[in-house]
């Protein structure tokens, strides 16, 4: 199987059988999402979105976020993974935005990772999800899920991944892919036990191929 008929397969697969797929963190506005998005690093969706309703009543804007202390933003979200350093990151992205960008969240990767606490990562879920920009956000399980299934061939980190998908895969597509991957690697091709009987992508999948052989 040439590395074109994988990536045309798997994207027929999800066309089909996952025709709407998006971001499994609730917001309300672009800056909601910035923050949600830092505050899911190394934590699960399920968490951000119990602490996010408090946070954001207390903080709705950039603006009310800049004045704050990081002591006070900690006390919102002291539940999730390193609320020390988010803390700092979040009262630091929001004085940014209010003193260089008028609060207003950019569209453009390269200006949303000026942001404290915003890396490529999280630059591209927002450019991608809120903006609908042609770029791969790659988390472990785009990471893991890529390489896996054969999408990546040796990468090393997640750019290279990143990298190989935007080649492969069509632009109008990107922004369903990117969810198309994390949700399966979220709920069918997980990292310690891939439930692979309930696969629909086997015939495709490299590793899956692999398995069987060895049998």
């Amino acid at each position: 199987m040439t590395l074109k008929e994988r990536y045309d397969g798997i994207i027929r697969y999800f066309t089909v059988n996952m025709p709407v797929a998006e971001t499994e963190l609730v917001y309300q506005d672009p800056f909601e999402l910035v923050v949600a998005v830092i505050l899911s690093a190394q934590c699960t969706d399920k968490r951000v979105n119990m602490l996010t309703p408090a946070l954001m009543e207390r903080f709705p804007d950039a603006g009310s976020m800049a004045e704050a202390e990081p002591s006070e933003i900690f006390e919102y979200i002291k539940s999730c993974s390193y609320p020390n350093n988010k803390a700092k990151h979040l009262s630091g992205m929001a004085k940014m935005l209010v003193a260089e960008f008028g609060g207003v969240i950019p569209s453009d990767p390269e200006m949303l990772q000026r942001l404290p606490g915003v890396g490529r990562k999280t630059a591209n879920v927002v450019a991608s999800v809120v903006f609908r920009k042609p770029v791969m956000a790659v988390d472990t399980h785009v990471f893991r899920v890529a390489a896996r299934i054969g999408l990546s061939r040796n990468a090393k980190k997640p750019l290279d991944t990143e990298l190989q998908l935007t080649k492969n895969i069509p632009s109008e597509l990107m922004h369903q892919a990117h969810h198309w991957l994390i949700l399966h690697g979220r709920y069918v091709c997980k990292a310690k036990k891939p439930l692979c009987d309930s696969c629909g992508i086997t015939g495709l999948c490299k590793f899956y191929s692999k398995q069987k052989n060895k049998k």
